[in-house]
């Protein structure tokens, strides 16, 4: 265990039409800090998650984090992106430089700003996270893309729509309980089960249930050495950290796999000498409600083709062996991309160190984190661990 979480800010996502890009990196960039315990001259080095790819005209954004305070004024910043995964990137590329003994205080921000974009351009700058030679024509952009997923996965397996159905339903009954989330109402199954006027089909077998939202919003947490946690108010571990990136292009894999994810997994367990059993929960990448359903297969909860049981028996449940997105996860709490990966940080520390308040899973010690960027490319896992 070599770095530690010990401060963390998250906004309210959703449709954020007053906030900036500026002025959600200030916001959250300062609470982590006090959070922390710190001042802004503490800081050693600043990263930012930050995806953009067309959401924002402002394309230079790393320095924007020293509009919080002028004491970052010539701290190093850096801007960090892989797809979906930015904000666990920028996470993760802390964790290295604090391992490598170059900062000794490392501020992390994940940002994004989407709902001003008009609906057509949104679907473009999504499909830029998928293999364009292939992909760029594909119909509904990135929710095509997991269509076709969803498709594949229904002609090897069956058809699933039970499972989706029942992880849209799970998800929005958790993020009643977020105060973050985007929303915050449980549709029930039927719900998500049905097609309807307010619920149609999206891409292939993916109904508007199945698919995230989005979302504007910012998170930011501050990284130490673990000597140096152990003294501060709180600090929560990496017992592990992986990350795997596979091909790009889906016709290079077996897409129904999801192989990089599964290797991150297999390398963040074995780094941190634990099983998945030993998890008290889990905040998981459900961009789409298939990506979560094959994720139960890839990080070993359930063998390939029968990651429904773990849906349909309450396994995944907040009451179940391994609660899965106890937040509501990207499908309630929305999905922002740069801030995803450093959201789900946050709230895993916040489990870990007993104030998620309604969202408390019950005597949590150690989390898992999976972000993933495109289509299973960028794999990330964190296992943390509260060690004050």
């Amino acid at each position: 265990m070599t770095a530690a979480i010990i401060g963390w800010a998250h906004s309210q996502f959703g449709k954020l039409g007053e906030e900036t890009v500026e002025s959600l990196i200030v916001d959250v960039a300062n609470r982590a800090v006090a959070d922390a315990g710190l001042e802004a001259r503490d800081v050693d080095q600043i990263l930012l998650g930050h995806f953009n790819g067309g959401f924002s005209a402002q394309d230079f954004t790393a320095s924007l984090v020293l509009q919080a305070d002028p004491d970052f004024r010539f701290k190093p910043a850096l801007r960090v992106e892989n797809a979906c995964a930015t904000g666990s990137a920028a996470v993760h590329q802390g964790l290295t430089v604090i391992a490598a003994g170059k900062a000794r205080f490392v501020l992390v921000v994940g940002v994004e700003q989407m709902t001003t974009t008009p609906g057509p351009e949104i679907g473009r700058n999504l499909l830029k996270a998928s293999y364009l030679p292939e992909d760029g024509d594909t119909p509904a952009g990135f929710a095509g893309v997991f269509g076709k997923i969803a498709q594949g996965y229904f002609q090897r397996h069956g058809d699933k729509s039970d499972a989706l159905a029942a992880i849209a339903a799970k998800n929005h009954k958790n993020g009643v309980n977020n105060p973050f989330a985007q929303m915050r109402k449980d549709l029930g199954f039927d719900f998500c089960r049905a097609e309807s006027e307010k619920n149609p089909y999206v891409a292939g077998p993916l109904k508007r249930t199945d698919c995230s939202l989005v979302s504007d919003g910012a998170a930011a947490l501050v990284l130490t050495d673990t000597a140096t946690a152990l003294g501060r108010d709180k600090a929560v571990a990496f017992r592990a950290a992986s990350h795997v990136q596979d091909f790009l292009p889906m016709s290079k894999r077996d897409i129904l796999k999801y192989e990089g994810c599964g290797v991150a997994w297999q390398q963040a367990l074995a780094e941190a000498g634990v099983t998945l059993d030993d998890l008290s929960f889990v905040e998981t990448h459900d961009c789409f409600t298939i990506a979560e359903l094959i994720e139960y297969e890839a990080m070993g909860l359930t063998k390939e083709g029968e990651g429904e049981r773990a849906i349909l028996e309450g396994w995944t449940a907040m009451d179940g062996k391994l609660p899965v997105n106890p937040s509501g996860g990207l499908k309630s709490k929305g999905h922002p991309i740069g801030a995803t990966g450093v959201s789900m940080h946050v709230l895993t520390a916040m489990q870990l160190t007993g104030t998620a308040g309604d969202m408390q899973v019950r005597d949590a010690s150690l989390g898992g984190v999976f972000n993933m960027g495109g289509a299973a490319v960028a794999n990330y896992v964190s296992i943390l661990q509260a060690i004050k």
